[in-house]
């Protein structure tokens, strides 16, 4: 006779703050080395196994792990995410699809990999290598620091049970793009402004928690969620992870022990701290916190049993069309460049180059990958832990993706963690395109067809369909 196969969980987490000097990722054309640490960096995986017994183990059955990888960084380019999920991989003896790789976002914090420009794009100046939005110098140590983390929550392991609540605060996250009265479109709005006729879109201001507790009732895990640009210490030259890192470390104080509590930011590729429609409005990356904080110790009381089995993953790669550079776009580059090969400065002290120069490296850039491939591969992945869904997405999508897989959705709590495995760059509705706006503009950061957000939110809801069938 076997016992009830039963959730093994556990989490672990490691230093992965920058050295001095490491190039800040989250700007355009703006030298921003690290001057400054006012808060650490981590990497924290949570690793969690089905097939175990709680008290017997039957030789037949099969034991599942996977694993999810919250890092204080601004994107993991899908270069160095496919190694790490390789590796993790191999210390865990499961699959890389079942290992989830999640950036935060945090703009005070570095990137893994050029999101800016490619690896080899010949038009970027050799003293000026941080154009390409990456620094060599820190992917081995940020490698290093997640299979610290993995290991850590591998050795400590064990059975668990799941609790979750959700709550709601829409005090901290807002939709930044704006319709004026003439029609046309702001991203960041002024404030305050008569001008402004409304804001575009929506924010989903859902505050989830998910805990893995012993039998005892001692947490050892906890997965958060909330969604909105981690943009407080943009453009500064000072590491800090937002509020995606300094969240979590409240809730595990809240939970007690040694918790290692780690967060999903949802699909904030329109979603931003900046309340544009407040007169009083101050950026305050601990106000943040302390709301966020405020609304998980008012929730915890509610934390309700949630089924933690099974376990069950899945990925799907969508071959997604890029939009077409027009000809006259790449013309108007060449010959900007060609007029000024040197980069232009926007200002005597050369701490930004002029967004233009920047732009028209990128379109050339872009040209180029196009001749190669017509098309990007977008991963989906989707993990089932009993009654959670966690879906991941590379790059920024629209938060109105987010909203309507989870009105969908069929598990009891459904988590979303953008830019995840790679930087797709921003996924815009089609309204959005129409009207246009900074997110629109095509670039390396934002090259994939309108077509796009509803090929990924139609496969997402339906590959949630089958775990849960």
């Amino acid at each position: 006779m076997t016992a009830t196969p039963v959730l093994l969980a556990s989490a672990g987490q490691a230093d992965i703050t920058p050295e001095r000097g490491i190039q800040i990722a989250g700007d355009i054309g703006r030298p921003r080395p690290v001057e400054e640490i006012r808060n650490p960096l981590h990497a924290k995986a949570l690793v969690v196994e089905s097939g175990g017994q709680s008290k017997r183990l039957d030789a037949k059955t099969r034991i599942e792990r996977a694993c999810f990888i919250s890092a204080d960084v601004a994107i993991v380019m899908r270069k160095w995410a496919e190694v790490l999920r390789e590796r993790v991989a191999e210390v865990l003896d499961t699959p890389p699809d079942a290992v989830i790789v999640h950036a935060t976002q945090s703009h005070s914090a570095p990137a893994v990999g050029n999101h800016m420009m490619s690896d080899d794009f010949p038009l970027v100046p050799k003293e000026l290598p941080w154009l390409r939005g990456g620094d060599d110098r820190y992917v081995e140590p940020f490698m290093d620091g997640v299979m610290k983390a993995v290991r850590q929550a591998k050795e400590s392991l064990g059975p668990v049970r799941m609790r979750a609540v959700r709550g709601m605060d829409g005090r901290v996250a807002f939709n930044r793009r704006f319709i004026l009265r003439d029609g046309t479109l702001r991203t960041h709005g002024p404030l305050c402004s008569p001008d402004v006729l409304c804001c575009e879109g929506p924010v989903d201001p859902e505050v989830g928690m998910v805990v893995f507790e012993r039998e005892s009732g001692e947490p050892v895990a906890a997965l958060l969620h909330h969604t909105c640009h981690p943009v407080h210490g943009y453009p500064q030259r000072y590491i800090c992870p937002d509020w995606p890192g300094l969240w979590p470390a409240e809730v595990s104080k809240l939970l007690g022990g040694q918790c290692v509590a780690l967060v999903a930011n949802g699909a904030c590729g329109n979603v931003h701290h900046t309340n544009h429609l407040d007169p009083t409005y101050r950026a305050d990356v601990h106000r943040f916190v302390a709301c966020l904080t405020e609304t998980a110790k008012r929730i915890l009381p509610g934390l309700k049993p949630v089924e933690a089995t099974p376990l069950k993953w899945a990925s799907r790669t969508l071959r997604i069309p890029m939009r077409q550079l027009p000809p006259e776009e790449v013309a108007a580059a060449r010959k900007l460049l060609s007029d000024h090969p040197e980069p232009m400065w926007a200002s005597e002290r050369k701490d930004n180059i002029r967004w233009d120069w920047v732009y028209a490296l990128a379109t050339l850039d872009l040209a180029r990958q196009q001749e190669q491939q017509s098309w990007y591969d977008y991963e989906i992945q989707a993990l089932r832990v009993g009654g959670l869904a966690l879906i991941a997405w590379p790059g920024e999508p629209f938060v109105e993706a987010q909203l309507e897989v989870k009105k969908n959705s069929p598990a009891a709590h459904t988590f979303v963690a953008h830019m995840s495995n790679d930087s797709a760059g921003y996924q815009p509705t089609r309204e959005a395109f129409q009207r246009g706006g900074y997110e629109t503009r095509t670039a390396n950061w934002s090259k994939l067809d309108p077509c796009a957000l509803d090929m990924v939110t139609a496969e997402s809801k339906a590959m949630l369909g089958k775990l849960f069938a």
